[in-house]
């Protein structure tokens, strides 16, 4: 378990974290999410010991590391560029912590074996940093980090400097990673889907405060207020309301009976929209409406099948409502 208490950080007038305070469970993967300058590096830092917080404590297992060094906080540590000894093979590279604490060769050589085949690197032992792709080198920075058996493994914006079609692999392959090494894990990222797709919980950070901690369903499902919501998600203004634009319903009938089940979805009730454009989006279909009453813009998403057989198009009119609403708190 990692425990953050009241701690607060400030540059100057700036409030990276104010009066932060989170639980972190032990062999979970929690991300902290949120936008540039939110305070979730500031955050991940505090826990390594790389900031030194104004005010605050930080505990990991119980122990009170607030003014612990780094190197003695029992962490692994993972920045967006690799930092990779470049003058060292893949196994060097992975090994070189355990060299540092002086472990025996065979213990070495064994660990290191275990975590290439882990990490997908077993046969790239003898390659350079060079010659491995963005994906590979942060595969190999990861099993480093590993190597020492660390309580914790932070990683900072891990991903970022790679593509979005290898984010994706390396997402699926962390959380593989994950539910195998059971390491206690903190994500930091600024990528809604990354955070949805591999965390165990979610903080949603907005200018050095966590608005909400929970599940992946929670913050989505049940967002604690519109700054959540319109982070995490596609959000469209119907009537007032914040709502999913998959959660639009769109057709040709201008009645749409609402179901009683659909609770404060009643409330939206029925719009007459002007299609003003539709785009295919893979498997879906993104369509732009304005709201013949209030001139507004909204965007509805549906999938292929409901555009064919609804024969959308661009200055049709059609009817929209919502079928499910959160629960936002009044503001």
């Amino acid at each position: 378990m990692i425990t953050v208490t009241n701690a607060n950080k400030r540059y100057g007038t700036f409030a990276a974290l104010d009066n932060v305070s989170i639980d972190i469970p032990s062999g979970e993967l929690t991300a902290l999410l949120g936008p540039s300058g939110s305070g979730k590096s500031t955050l991940l830092r505090s826990i390594a010991g790389l900031e030194t917080l104004d005010d605050g404590v930080v505990t990991i297992a119980g122990k009170d590391v607030t003014d612990v060094s780094p190197q003695k906080r029992d962490i692994g540590f993972v920045f967006q560029h690799y930092a990779a000894f470049k003058h060292m093979t893949v196994r060097d590279n992975v090994a070189f912590g355990l060299k540092i604490r002086k472990r025996p060769k065979p213990e070495i050589k064994k660990k290191v074996d275990d975590l290439l085949e882990i990490v997908g690197l077993d046969g790239f032992q003898h390659r350079y940093p060079a010659q491995l792709s963005g994906g590979q080198r942060q595969r190999m920075a990861l099993a480093r980090a590993l190597a020492v058996d660390p309580q914790v493994l932070l990683l900072d914006e891990p991903f970022g400097a790679l593509d979005a079609k290898v984010r994706a692999d390396l997402r699926t392959w962390l959380r593989r990673l994950h539910e195998e090494v059971h390491v206690t894990t903190v994500l930091v990222t600024h990528d809604q889907e990354e955070a949805l797709d591999v965390a165990d919980r979610i903080a949603v950070m907005n200018k050095g405060r966590i608005e909400q901690v929970g599940t992946p369903a929670d913050v989505y499902d049940r967002p604690a207020n519109e700054f959540v919501m319109s982070f995490l998600g596609a959000v469209a203004k119907l009537n007032g309301h914040l709502v999913r634009p998959h959660d639009i319903r769109v057709g040709r009938d201008p009645s749409m009976a609402l179901a009683a089940h659909e609770g404060t979805a009643e409330s939206a009730g029925v719009t007459r929209a002007t299609v003003e454009r539709v785009v295919q989006l893979g498997f879906e279909v993104r369509v732009e409406l304005r709201n013949a009453a209030t001139g507004d813009l909204f965007t509805a998403q549906v999938t292929r099948g409901d555009a064919a057989a609804l024969h959308l198009a661009e200055g049709e009119t059609v009817y929209a409502r919502a079928t499910q609403i959160p629960e936002l708190p009044v503001s």
